[in-house]
């Protein structure tokens, strides 16, 4: 095989910002942004990244440098997973409801040169720098994404702050910059290209480090698995801080189609509104937005006039609610994955409507098919296997093991923390900490996070399960199940419930309920009502929930 050798001829590094390249030339004039009556065509959309490329630059971000940004999803944070790459630089979203704390840490973790800010958003970018050293970390250059409603009162104000010497502006920036700056692309495909911080449910939050390879190819996947095409019409209802939009931003590149803003308008009518108004045909994110449309569905309320897709990823709502919106023609996937595999790793499995017509499943069997699914065309291999031993476990539904994962879209490692990467990269495999089953068709069922999961008498019990079962109660909105200490059992069930608002019912009767559903084991020893906790993406803290449990006299 003499002669066969790499070159720049036929080797290219893999970087999603070659997507937007080719969407300028090939979906030049079609419409990739609108937001409210702001349109861009593709090609506007490039030459505008380019002009804010070339004025980072000027500013001297260059390889390697870190750039922060916090706003909701508006257009600006879209072109900023472009135009930070495009002069080699790395992008960190941060979460929009980030205590100044929170946010502190993530910023002095991540050192960031410049930080893009939305208006709203200043008060809080302020009183986290505020809380860091300015003898540990320079200063941030902070560029205001000024919303028009804003005024120049606002960039006034924060100017007047002593602790803040460089301000500008996202309009000024791109008036800075050229129409002719050349494009910095990666050297190597695995040279970063993101850090997402995790949610902190299980622990301090971690910052994750993605490549430009892992990026690329999740991107190519996700339109595979969404049957994104030129005529998709994406409308934005997951957050671009979770997994940098699920790699939407450059998934809407490859594929040509359009981006539908809302900003943080997320409700239930503002969703339905643009699914007719725009003709949208996808959109994803937590399950609660399935509840929201469901709320504004009225009664024979026409159907759907085109499909849309929906990708939800969490603890699904009652069944009656995935019905409802499917009665109306949405088509809903259940998705799993974490911030290490840049989104979603599996899903449901799709079915034929042969399949759908045949199936006589009871509703323990469709709780059970929302959560099961098969990885995605660029993840390797999705296995359960013994943590110690690393041996996948037998097919047969009840043997319980680890998820673990390797695929050319996970992370590179967590960002000054190369302990926990070897962990968790520790046998070949990312350990996802979760545990689950392999069904015999041998698809994987998830049962739990291996910290959440109950022991009983030494039975194994899924809290996801119990809380499956608890949710289908009709006068119950949310709940959560962790383990309390029992003296004889080791542990037993403990369940918080949120009712439906202008709902009663007693402890004993939800009991009475799960014991109709669920063994014995199972069954929630005790049942208390409240708000359930939740940190700032919405996840609900369990050690905080254990806490309470702990505290509660025993019985």
């Amino acid at each position: 095989m003499e002669g066969l050798v790499p070159c720049d001829a036929n080797y290219v590094p893999l970087s999603p910002i070659s997507f937007l390249e080719r969407a300028s030339f090939v979906y030049g004039d079609k419409l990739s942004t609108i937001y409210g009556n702001t349109k861009y065509s593709w090609r506007e959309m490039h030459e505008r990244c380019i002009k804010l490329a070339s004025a980072l630059s000027q500013l001297g971000i260059s390889r390697r440098d870190m750039v922060g940004a916090i706003a909701p999803n508006i257009p600006a944070l879209n072109e900023l997973h472009f135009v930070v790459p495009m002069v080699g630089a790395i992008l960190s979203t941060f979460n929009t409801k980030l205590s100044p704390t929170i946010l502190a840490l993530h910023l002095e973790q991540l050192e960031p040169k410049l930080i893009f800010v939305d208006s709203a958003l200043i008060s809080l970018v302020l009183d986290s720098l505020s809380l860091i050293s300015v003898v540990k970390s320079k200063p941030s250059i902070i560029v205001l994404l000024q919303e028009r409603h804003a005024g120049l009162e606002t960039l006034n104000l924060i100017k007047q702050e002593a602790s803040l010497k460089n301000v500008l502006t996202y309009d000024s920036l791109m008036e800075m910059g050229h129409a002719n700056f050349k494009i910095v692309h990666p050297k190597d495909e695995n040279e970063p290209i993101a850090v997402n911080f995790t949610s902190g449910s299980t622990g301090r939050p971690k910052g994750v480090v993605y490549s430009h390879r892992a990026a690329y190819l999740s991107t190519i996947a996700q339109i595979f698995r969404f049957e994104m095409g030129k005529m998709s019409v994406f409308l934005w209802t997951v957050d671009m801080f979770r997994c940098n939009g699920w790699c939407f931003p450059w998934t809407m590149a490859a594929s040509g189609g359009t981006n539908i803003f809302l900003r943080d308008d997320i409700t239930g009518k503002s969703i339905m509104d643009a699914v007719f108004l725009y003709k949208v045909t996808n959109f994803c994110g937590a399950p609660i937005i399935l509840k929201k449309i469901a709320d504004v569905i009225d009664v024979g309320m026409d159907k759907l006039p085109h499909s849309v897709s929906i990708m939800v990823a969490g603890t699904m709502p009652p069944p009656e609610v995935q019905e409802k919106l499917e009665a109306l023609g949405f088509r809903i996937d259940c998705g799993y994955g974490m911030t290490e595999a840049l989104g979603i790793v599996i899903s449901k499995p799709w079915k034929s409507p042969e399949d759908i017509h045949n199936d006589q499943g009871n509703e323990e069997e469709k709780m059970v098919s929302a959560r099961e699914g098969i990885h995605n065309l660029m993840v390797e291999g999705v296995d359960v296997k013994d943590p110690e031993t690393m041996e996948s476990v037998p097919n047969d539904g009840e043997t319980i093991g680890e998820i673990m994962v390797r695929s050319n879209t996970l992370m590179l490692g967590y960002l000054k923390n190369s302990q926990a990467t070897q962990d968790v990269f520790e046998g070949g495999w990312y350990r996802t900490r979760d545990l689950g089953v392999r069904l015999k068709n041998g698809e994987i069922e998830l049962k739990d996070r291996a910290i959440d999961m109950i022991k009983v008498d030494g039975k194994s019990v899924s809290t996801l399960e119990v809380e499956g079962v608890i949710i289908r109660h009709p006068m119950v909105l949310e709940a959560a199940v962790v383990g309390k200490p029992h003296i004889n059992l080791g542990e037993v069930p403990f369940a918080l419930l949120k009712l439906k608002e202008g709902s009663s019912v007693t402890p004993e009767e939800i009991m009475e309920f799960c014991s109709i559903h669920l063994p014995s084991h199972m069954n929630p020893y005790y049942v208390i009502f409240g708000d359930l906790p939740v940190n700032s993406t919405g996840k609900i803290q369990k050690f905080t929930l254990r806490e309470k449990a702990r505290a509660l006299q025993s019985r």
